[in-house]
């Protein structure tokens, strides 16, 4: 049986590596803001109980004025995001009910997930109590100090982490509430779940699965969108398979 998933799509960020007069979140993809696209990939799932958007507090009565209507369509509660990223997510869970086993938090600002990521990555989390998705790191890494090399880093065992990641609610709880024993700068919620002593599977993560973090990420994600609307019409005429899309 499908265990029933929260999500939380943080989108409270300040979005200072983002050149332009609209936080990333909120900037139009396509015809749809950035962070619609990304509620999109879960709102319609069986599996998902609901969404909770978190917004900063001085963005909450523009978002409120600009998609009540999707808001309300999509199932979603509007959380007030805090000082960090982490606080924010933190706000959100502790509006999530006690009876939700499993909680998914996924960045406002990744709206390309493939749907057959996100099904492996929620199933796994229910084998095992948590996953994310990961991609190997296949670019040489260099150690840099004031724009100088300093060193090669070897890349053997390193992976990026993506998202959504997805935790047995009781584990994130537990881990939330022992953040401040971490010394070191929180980066996401897989670190303080494994800081609490639980394991986290990783699955094959998407190279479409990328932030919009830059104005040529936009640009990027503008031409995906373009290049599945192609796929999808093909896929119609029976040339391709879109799963992986």
């Amino acid at each position: 049986m499908t265990a029933s998933i929260a999500v939380i799509l943080p989108a409270a960020g300040r979005s200072t590596r983002f050149s332009g007069r609209e936080k990333k979140p909120f900037v139009s993809l396509d015809g749809r803001p950035v962070w619609l696209r990304a509620a999109e990939l879960f709102w319609s799932r069986d599996d998902v109980t609901k969404l909770y958007l978190v917004v900063a507090p001085e963005d909450r009565e523009m978002f409120r004025t600009r998609f009540a209507h999707l808001i309300a369509f999509a199932n979603a509660e509007v959380v007030d995001g805090g000082t960090e990223r982490c606080d924010s997510v933190a706000n959100a869970l502790a509006r999530i009910p006690e009876d939700v086993p499993f909680v998914a938090v996924h960045d406002a600002v990744r709206p390309l997930t493939p749907h057959i990521l996100i099904d492996t990555v929620f199933a796994a989390a229910q084998r095992h109590g948590a996953a994310i998705p990961a991609l190997a790191v296949t670019d040489t890494l260099k150690q840099v100090e004031h724009q100088r090399i300093t060193s090669t880093v070897s890349r053997q065992g390193l992976f990026q982490a993506q998202t959504p990641q997805v935790f047995r609610r009781d584990w994130l709880v537990q881990a939330y509430a022992q953040r401040s024993q971490l010394s070191e700068p929180i980066t996401d919620d897989a670190q303080l779940v494994e800081a609490a002593g639980h394991p986290v599977m990783i699955v094959p993560g998407s190279p479409l699965n990328f932030k919009i973090t830059t104005p040529e990420d936009l640009e990027l994600a503008e031409a995906v969108i373009k290049l599945r609307a192609t796929k999808k019409s093909a896929s119609r005429l029976g040339f391709h398979d879109e799963a992986q899309w």
